[in-house]
């Protein structure tokens, strides 16, 4: 029976040790990549959330969330209307069939958006009002809420990851510096994603205040 070499064993220690950090640097991105989607699901919905607060400003996104009554269905204005911005305080809708201006009309006063539709037998009309300032500070105030909802939800996908990684450490034997290497990678993603919170809330709120 052939016995191995000195250089032939350390080949393969060597060999072993590759494997294994290999396994754990997988081990730490695949905890990385499942907490990517959930930070950027809550970022996403804090775009839209921030996206449909009225700001005295007219535009299209005003009409998120209002559901027509369309052969059966509940369709979004925008799937069954062409929605345009004449100027800063008009909304003009006008149906692909014009049958369902009454459903349109209808589901607009139903969705409590503060404007009263103006319906001439062709299109929707909706006049934006300007923001008194009481209303600016509330705006404000839902916004700011949104932002800070949205960074809870982010910081906990990050104490999720890092708990995972934390128990690699004890039940697979993850080193320490791959773990520490995973945690700041981990908060360098929220870091960006705090960031790009903070661009969408500052835009807002020049939004609101410039009106």
């Amino acid at each position: 029976m052939r016995r191995c070499g000195p250089s032939e064993r350390w080949y393969t220690i060597d060999s072993e040790q590759y494997k294994n950090t290999r396994n754990h640097m997988g081990q730490k991105r695949e905890i990385i990549d499942a907490a990517k989607p959930k930070m950027e699901k809550a970022f996403a919905h804090f775009e839209e959330e921030i996206a449909a607060v009225k700001a005295g400003k007219a535009s299209p996104n005003v009409l998120n969330g209002v559901l027509v009554e369309s052969y059966g269905s509940q369709m979004p204005v925008n799937q069954v209307a062409s929605v345009t911005v004449p100027d800063a305080r008009t909304i003009l809708i006008q149906p692909w069939d014009k049958g369902l201006l009454g459903a349109l009309e209808k589901a607009i006063v139903n969705s409590n958006l503060g404007m009263t539709p103006s319906n001439n037998g062709e299109t929707i009309r909706l006049n934006v009002p300007p923001l008194t300032e009481e209303r600016r500070k509330d705006l404000m105030k839902q916004i700011k809420a949104e932002a800070e909802s949205a960074r809870v939800s982010i910081r906990n996908v990050r104490r999720e990851a890092i708990e995972a990684i934390k128990k690699a450490i004890k039940a697979d034997g993850l080193p320490e510096d791959v773990a520490k290497d995973g945690e700041e990678e981990v908060q360098k993603i929220v870091d960006g994603y705090s960031k790009r919170i903070d661009e969408v809330l500052g835009a807002k709120e020049k939004e609101i205040m410039t009106v």
